[in-house]
């Protein structure tokens, strides 16, 4: 009876001081918002794809395009569209994270998709992979322009991080699929780019494991040289962000070669800040009125933005600013 009565002394005295422990931690940090399946803090409720469509058989796996579309769309239309790259560092992510901004932007009049593309995680593949599908994604959505009520000549390339660095590459050259049509120019008419990665951030990723190290360089050596007759740009950075400085030089080199080329900033924001509200409706805001004076939208943002917030525009000098 004496060695029970002790034991349950012993748990009585180890439940009373869990208990304790429990009452002294301290209360969960307000504010955090949930987290979509691309790893950003929610924007609101967002629509599912209307349709998704294989794109690209690879080794490793099928890739899709998933579309938005206006909703006056007609199969017949010759619309502008604008495809969407989500980031993950080269290594992982989901075309989900852009799924808010497609629908948006199908809200005003633009067919918009979602591309996939492999990265290392899922598929075991490297840096040259992503670039090669980022550019059969534009090809194939060009031959298709007329089944998807899209002029071929005004498709448009966005992303966000690795997916603004595959953009710009879809526009500067990179590696190509050996079966992709070479007569198709994956170029994009314009470019709206989220804190694209350039410079070390990009070459560093190069694993010489996963491709030949330095065909892949020289291939994708036009991500950090503008040339001249580039797509219009413009640029999103938070101003705590440490990969501004390339993409501030690159800007800077680009408008000297008679390229437009905007740079705007969020002060005191970090990588990804165009995820999350309230710079999720500012960068789009933002993003409609470039391409609305570039002729690809018509009439004003229909997105709501705070008075809190405010984007600073640093290139071009003498512009205006907000």
């Amino acid at each position: 009876m004496k060695r029970i009565s002790l034991c349950l002394v012993v748990v009585l005295a180890v439940l009373l001081a869990r208990t304790a422990a429990q009452e002294q931690k301290p209360p969960p940090r307000k504010g955090r918002e949930p987290r979509s399946r691309a790893g950003a803090p929610r924007v609101g409720r967002t629509q599912q794809p209307q349709k998704s469509v294989v794109f690209k058989r690879t080794p490793q796996a099928e890739l899709n395009l998933h579309f938005y579309f206006p909703k006056d769309w007609e199969s017949d239309d010759r619309r502008p569209a604008i495809v969407f790259w989500f980031g993950g560092g080269f290594v992982g992510g989901s075309p989900a994270q852009f799924y808010p901004k497609a629908e948006y932007f199908a809200g005003r009049g633009l067919v918009c998709a979602a591309a996939e593309y492999r990265v290392r995680n899922a598929h075991g593949t490297g840096l040259d992979k992503c670039v090669e599908d980022a550019r059969s994604a534009m090809r194939w959505l060009k031959q298709h322009a007329a089944e998807y009520g899209i002029d071929q000549e005004k498709v448009i390339a966005s992303g966000g991080s690795a997916g603004g660095t595959l953009s710009l590459l879809t526009a500067l050259g990179g590696p190509d699929a050996e079966d992709d049509p070479k007569d198709v120019s994956p170029r994009p008419c314009a470019m709206v780019l989220f804190n694209p990665a350039q410079g070390e951030a990009v070459t560093s990723r190069v694993d010489p494991k996963l491709c030949d190290r330095p065909r892949v360089l020289e291939q994708i050596a036009g991500l950090d040289r503008p040339q001249e007759g580039l797509p219009p740009a413009i640029f999103y950075f938070g101003t705590n962000y440490r990969l501004l400085v390339p993409s501030r030089e690159f800007c800077r080199k680009s408008i000297a070669l008679g390229n437009r080329c905007e740079l705007w900033t969020a002060e005191g924001q970090r990588h990804g800040f165009f995820n999350r509200s309230p710079w999720h409706e500012a960068t789009l805001r933002k993003a409609d009125e470039f391409l609305a004076s570039l002729g690809y939208l018509q009439g004003p943002p229909t997105i709501k933005t705070s008075p809190e917030v405010t984007l600073k525009r640093k290139l071009p000098e003498g512009g205006p600013q907000q």
